[in-house]
């Protein structure tokens, strides 16, 4: 049976990712786990090291009520990851989604995804987490290390869910994006949108006769799109054509360089990722 994995943490996208998870998983029929990550930090209750600033006389009595107290926080943490699930699979069957299971998982995000995504067939994620700066565009710190982990497609979902209508896949011509069109000529959930296929930047012969044929393999699909060629920066280009067509979905390869390419030049999928206001679908 299909599955759909939505990690949610306490950030305002917990809501978007539940929802957005439960779209994909109606349209295929699948079933939903819902997870929520605790740091080992915040599973232990572990707190700073006062142990030298304590003196001789009170240090085994205050040391015990310190390791008291950080227990209560660790209870009172999977308390509140707890409740978060509970909220959140509330939320889900509401939406119509029948098969809902929760999750609350000590360590670390990166590694949950990487062992949740042998049965599943996509995983959600919100694009900012609870520490991100809105103000300044921040990406949730472990999206990249999510989206370049795991092998399985990654919807990054928006702020806030609206129903999938209108596509665009941002195409590349590289082996990722080629994956991309090959999912969503397959797919379940997105047959019969409104869909179109748009090359940015210098376009070489060979990614022009690319396109060409991806654009022939999406309409023995179904869809009814061409191949569309314009200028400008990929991730400028990409990101006014979303907001100018009124796009629901963007689909596109990501992180197709190495981490130490993208620290030097940059990431044009971290860029159309924080220019884009709505839910991205990534494939690796």
């Amino acid at each position: 049976m299909s599955k759909v994995v939505a990690m949610i943490d306490q950030s305002l996208y917990a809501e978007s990712v539940c929802d957005y998870a439960g779209f994909v998983a109606s349209k295929l029929e699948a079933s939903l786990e819902i997870v929520h990550v605790l740091g080992r930090r915040e599973a232990s209750g572990e707190g700073a090291n006062l142990s030298g600033s304590i003196g001789l006389g009170a240090r085994t009595a205050l040391l015990e009520e310190l390791a008291e107290l950080d227990a209560k926080k660790a209870k009172l943490v999977q308390q509140q990851g707890r409740a978060i699930l509970d909220d959140a699979k509330a939320r889900a069957l509401r939406s119509g989604v029948s098969d809902v299971t929760t999750l609350l998982r000590n360590g670390e995000i990166v590694e949950t995804a990487q062992d949740l995504e042998a049965d599943a067939d996509l995983i959600v994620i919100g694009k900012r987490g609870q520490a991100a700066d809105f103000d300044k565009l921040h990406l949730g710190s472990n999206l990249e290390r999510v989206v370049r982990s795991v092998t399985k497609p990654v919807l990054v979902a928006s702020r806030a869910f609206q129903p999938i209508e209108r596509m665009m896949i941002a195409f590349d011509g590289g082996t990722s994006a080629m994956k991309a069109v090959d999912h969503i000529a397959r797919s379940k959930v997105f047959g019969g949108l409104d869909l179109r296929l748009v090359v940015a930047g210098q376009v070489s012969p060979e990614i022009r006769k690319k396109a060409e044929d991806a654009a022939i393999l999406l309409k023995a699909a179904g869809y009814n799109t061409e191949a569309e060629f314009v200028s400008g920066s990929p991730d400028k280009a990409i990101a006014e054509q979303v907001k100018e067509s009124g796009r629901d979905l963007l689909i596109m390869g990501a992180y197709g360089h190495s981490r130490i390419r993208n620290l030097i030049i940059g990431s044009t999928t971290t860029e159309m990722i924080r220019s884009c206001k709505i839910p991205i679908l990534l494939f690796r």
